[in-house]
């Protein structure tokens, strides 16, 4: 078995979206080209009601703390959702997290969305 810290970013995501869709989580992957705007988190995804902004890298991969991708986590916290960096060493802490964030109480369900229903 491959230890975790040996993980290439894309084994690592992988086993954070499997991890998602087991957990009943929605979660967008994007993708840094000229049609979307650079720094979005790789992972977008909304669990209970929460949504939550994840940048992946691996053990070892780089991240500028200066850069757009910081700007975007600080956007997403600001505006009153999680966001973070995720290293394959932090994914038990991760899952915790998600575990926890499915056993809240939905606050959504308080909020008049009956306005909006499908047509």
């Amino acid at each position: 078995m491959i230890d975790r810290k040996d993980w290439t970013e894309k084994e690592f995501e992988n086993k954070v979206k499997e991890f998602l869709k087991d957990n009943h989580c929605w979660c967008l992957k994007t993708w840094g080209n000229g049609v979307q705007r650079k720094g979005i988190p790789d992972l977008l995804i909304c669990c209970n009601g929460i949504f939550l902004g994840v940048e992946l890298k691996s053990q070892i991969g780089h991240f500028d703390k200066e850069g757009l991708q910081m700007w975007n986590i600080k956007q997403i916290r600001e505006a009153g959702g999680v966001s973070m960096v995720l290293r394959p060493d932090q994914f038990e802490a991760f899952k915790i997290l998600i575990k926890e964030i499915n056993e809240m109480e939905k606050p959504i369900e308080e909020l008049p969305l009956w306005v909006f229903k499908d047509k």
